[in-house]
């Protein structure tokens, strides 16, 4: 999965998680446990995708099984990391500014465009 839709789906995942958010404030649902949870659906998802197989030699040693999950698991979780850090630090500025002309949802889309324009592609 390129980088760019992984920071895409990281603001889906931020989306998701404020609808929820917002259902529970509203008092929807009948009773704990009963609002939906997109979130971990989405998340599920993503992971899913952008983690790959790793390939474990039946007589590998605990420090080779290690070595082989840190080499595969590596890149794709500083991927996902990156895109929420990124994510926290353009709601953190909106929000350290002041900006009440705009919602934390319209600052994730417009972080959205940014990333779709390639603002954020590695190496700009």
């Amino acid at each position: 999965m390129e980088r760019a839709e992984v920071l895409k789906r990281v603001i889906g995942i931020l989306t998701d998680a404020q609808d929820i958010r917002r259902a529970a404030e509203a008092g929807e649902g009948v009773g704990e446990g009963d609002l939906p949870e997109p979130t971990a659906g989405v998340a599920t998802l993503l992971l899913n995708e952008m983690l790959p197989s790793i390939r474990v030699p039946a007589d590998a040693s605990p420090q080779q099984v290690a070595a082989l999950v840190a080499e595969a698991l590596g890149p794709a979780l500083h991927t996902m990391v990156s895109g929420f850090s990124l994510a926290f630090t353009s709601l953190a500025m909106a929000h350290d500014s002041g900006r009440t002309d705009i919602s934390s949802i319209g600052v994730l889309q417009e972080l959205a465009l940014e990333i779709e324009a390639g603002t954020y592609d590695e190496g700009s």
